[in-house]
């Protein structure tokens, strides 16, 4: 095993190799790493230009891991998701002919725009880590992982997925617009000696293996962590059943979703333990998706962040 400061240096090596394609977004590419190092899935929420499917290309170019990308579309089948089975006219034979899900990285973009029955072909596989074709089930690479991206904006054409798809994911960051300097820095970068707008992931160098990865996610596994840090996940947790302007609180997996990203938060941040700034780092990420507002707050235009942030307020944290 690793000591902690190697791997807060790897972690760091990442994000820097990251920051060679993306401009700014600092705090969206940390959550995607806790994200990967805690075996989670991610779904990314932004208005189209900010850098979305750059991301998740850079991500993917620091290891030398697979990486796929699929366009959702309302004519897609779940097939195309998952692959399937062909009869070999030449060899008189079944065979199987694999999907983009089998891969390490896998881009799922414009998530919403298929409909319910080709996105829940995505369903098994995050969960399970496995894709079953004519009853034969075939497991896929490990590290691996989903991030999904949506638009929030243009709904026409779109199909919300479904609040069992949307509990399988880890995350659901949210991409705000750069800021004044950042997004000087950004067209610079774009415009400067180059033709059109290609996404260039070239400056990115492949620093970490499948492998690496694999060791990120067994250390985080094993961090110890005291029973009062999860017991405080869990109070946040219960709150969201009970709290005025929510309908429909978070089941149990929003609390194991706490604690399996908080030990990732630790590692990026070179602990070996875990502290309740960790939860409340990651509460919003964690647990922004898994929360339904009343028809009040909606149309009051309350924002679930919001609500989130009050429940942390009330909450108290174990100070020792």
């Amino acid at each position: 095993m690793e000591n902690t400061e190697t791997i807060a240096q790897l972690t760091h090596t990442i994000k820097t190799e990251i920051a060679h394609a993306v401009i700014g977004q600092s705090q969206v590419v940390e959550q995607m790493l806790i994200a990967l190092i805690a075996s989670g899935h991610v779904l990314i929420e932004g208005v189209p230009g900010l850098g979305k499917t750059l991301m998740v290309q850079a991500l993917a170019k620091t290891f030398s891991g697979d990486f796929s990308r699929i366009q959702f579309t309302p004519d897609l089948m779940p097939s195309d998701v998952t692959g399937h089975v062909l009869y070999d006219m030449k060899s008189e034979s079944f065979k199987v002919r694999k999907g983009p899900v089998f891969t390490n990285l896998l881009l799922a973009d414009e998530i919403n725009r298929a409909p319910a029955k080709t996105q829940a072909a995505l369903l098994e596989v995050m969960q399970e880590q496995q894709v079953t074709l004519e009853g034969r089930s075939m497991p896929v690479a490990q590290p691996y992982m989903v991030l999904a991206t949506q638009n929030p904006i243009e709904q026409e054409g779109t199909y919300p997925l479904p609040e069992a798809q949307l509990d399988r994911f880890l995350f659901k960051i949210l991409i705000n617009y750069p800021d004044d300097k950042e997004e000087l820095h950004l067209v610079k970068h774009i415009t400067d000696h180059k033709q059109g707008d290609k996404l260039d992931v070239s400056k990115v160098t492949t620093c970490v293996k499948p492998e690496t990865i694999m060791m990120l996610r067994d250390h985080a596994a094993a961090l110890e962590i005291d029973d009062k840090v999860i017991q405080y996940a869990i109070n946040i947790v219960r709150a969201t059943r009970t709290w005025p302007g929510i309908s429909i609180g978070s089941g149990p997996r929003g609390g194991i979703a706490l604690i399996r990203a908080a030990r990732a938060c630790a590692v990026v941040a070179g602990r070996d333990f875990i502290t309740p700034d960790d939860v409340k780092k990651i509460t919003l990420p964690a647990m922004r998706h898994r929360i339904l507002l009343s028809p009040e707050m909606e149309l009051e235009g309350t924002h679930t962040d919001r609500i989130l942030e009050n429940i942390l307020d009330k909450v108290e944290a174990p100070r020792n």
